[in-house]
């Protein structure tokens, strides 16, 4: 039951997190609404996070840099596969990056730092919630 819960708050907490990450992108290309968006079906994407429980656990002495790389690394793995099933089952993947650093449209080296910080994030989230009864 708890790692149900914690997948439900990881994918809640992803989808929240995009829609502000894309709204201030909205602002800081001129859309004073800084409209922000995301897709229903990220939401078991970003809970796919309770996977990484047991890693964190594990690697938790290792250096800030060499985890939030490991994450990087990760969460670029899962975006790109996610996509790449989700274009053969539907026929498209929902986001395509179009920048000149991306990879296949499915994932783009653009992300990096934002994605470093989001595995490190997650650290601390994972411990919160192991804190915590819900």
């Amino acid at each position: 039951m708890k790692t149900l819960k914690h997948f439900l708050i990881y994918g809640i907490v992803g989808l929240v997190l995009e829609v502000i990450y894309t709204g201030i992108a909205s602002l800081l290309k001129g859309d004073y609404s800084m409209q922000g968006f995301t897709f229903l079906v990220m939401f078991p994407i970003y809970g796919l996070a309770v996977f990484l429980e047991p890693l964190h656990s594990k690697i938790r002495t290792i250096p800030w840099w060499i985890r939030g790389t490991f994450y990087l690394t990760l969460i670029w793995l899962v975006e790109y596969t996610s996509g790449l099933m989700l274009a053969i089952i539907l026929g498209h993947c929902p986001w395509h990056y179009s920048d000149p650093l991306n990879i296949n449209g499915l994932i783009t080296l653009k992300m990096a730092p934002e994605w470093f910080l989001a595995g490190l994030g997650f650290e601390f989230l994972h411990d919160y919630l192991d804190k915590i009864t819900i």
